[in-house]
């Protein structure tokens, strides 16, 4: 089973991103499918006068915000990318959290940040495992809209690294499953100005010396915080690679980050 969690600026390029999503469809099934799209609904809202702010790499979402996410990520981004994929022969179904059940979350409580109407997963158990299964058994490849809901009739934002995070975890309990991160970077940089210096490992113990030297910040730490918690609940592997490694990437061979526990 492979999750593969796409983002970054591949989502703003129509052919980068039609690229990925055929390399994406010539896997083997079983797999799923996460996107972003931040990019795009911070676009979208500077033409409707929704201003964006994000803190540490994650969206502040008030009530406008959160319409306009579910717009630009449930409707906008899904469905492109679903039908980009129907054309490349991978027979995709788009979901949001709320859809089937499948991702169930609370709303984040008010910290020294008030994010609004964020969503956290509280653990693998509010999701709902079955459904996917059903979906994989006829011949559907789920792909998952960054949205979440709360049970009482409320979307929430909720980060994709985390939903990928969470899938992934989810389906490690029945599968073997590999958790891939693309984005439009060769990996984790040890310079961002540098695309070649790519980081080719990290563990827990250098993930923490590397994030308190400033050399992993902004968006990059949610996205290892994820990857870091999938492997403690279960997932067999972690990778943070390029949209175009994709197709190259088998049990012995990696281009990217590989993330392990020691």
């Amino acid at each position: 089973m492979i999750v593969v969690k796409i983002g970054g600026n591949v989502l703003d390029k129509p052919e980068r991103l039609q690229r990925f999503l055929i390399d994406f469809a010539q896997l083997p099934d079983p797999k799923l499918l996460v996107h972003g799209g931040g990019k795009i609904a911070s676009t979208i809202g500077q033409r409707l006068g929704i201003a964006s702010t994000m803190v540490a790499g994650r969206r502040i979402t008030d009530a406008e915000t959160l319409d306009l996410v579910t717009m630009v990520y449930g409707g906008l981004v899904n469905k492109q990318v679903v039908a980009q994929l129907q054309a490349a022969g991978c027979n995709a179904l788009g979901l949001t959290g709320a859809d089937a059940n499948l991702i169930l979350a609370s709303k984040r409580q008010v910290g020294a940040v008030d994010y609004g109407f964020a969503g956290d997963v509280a653990g693998s158990q509010n999701i709902n495992v079955g459904v996917l299964e059903a979906f994989f058994a006829a011949g559907l490849t789920p792909v998952c809209a960054p949205l979440t809901h709360d049970g009482k009739g409320s979307m929430l934002n909720t980060n994709a690294d985390t939903i990928a995070s969470v899938l992934a975890t989810a389906l490690a309990a029945r599968y073997l499953v590999r958790l891939v991160y693309c984005f439009e970077k060769q990996g984790v940089l040890w310079d961002p100005e540098d695309d070649a210096s790519v980081i080719q490992r990290i563990n827990s113990q250098t993930y923490s010396a590397l994030k308190a030297d400033g050399v992993i910040s902004a968006g990059m730490i949610p996205k290892l915080d994820n990857a870091f918690a999938a492997l403690q609940q279960g997932v067999a592997q972690v990778l943070i690679c390029e949209a175009e490694a994709l197709a190259s990437i088998t049990e012995d061979y990696y281009s990217g980050t590989m993330l392990q526990l020691a």
